[in-house]
C-alpha cells in the first residue's frame, strides 16, 4: 500500500509494507524542485534515517531499473 501528498513545496509518497512477517517500517520519499529524500525510521538507533539523492542520482536510478547488469553513462 502507498499514499501520495501533494504538499506546498514536495510531493510525498509514503510506502507502507503489507507483505509478510517481519513487516519494516514505512518508507517516505519526497520529491521537491531540486533533490529527492527517502525516510525510514530505525528503531534501533531510535532516529529517522534520510538519504538524499540529486535529481541526476533519481533519473540514472530509474534507468538502472530497466537495464541488465553493466556500467552506463546517460
Amino acid at each position: 500500500m502507498f499514499t501520495i501528498e501533494h504538499d506546498f513545496d514536495a510531493t510525498v509518497i509514503t510506502l507502507v509494507d503489507e507483505g509478510g512477517q517481519p513487516l519494516m517500517e514505512d518508507v517516505t520519499v519526497n520529491a521537491f524542485e531540486d533533490c529527492v529524500t527517502v525516510e525510514q525510521y530505525d528503531p534501533q538507533r531510535d532516529e529517522v534515517v534520510r538519504v538524499t539523492f540529486s535529481l541526476t542520482q533519481v533519473r540514472d536510478l530509474g534507468a538502472a531499473l530497466n537495464l541488465p547488469e553493466g556500467v552506463y553513462r546517460l
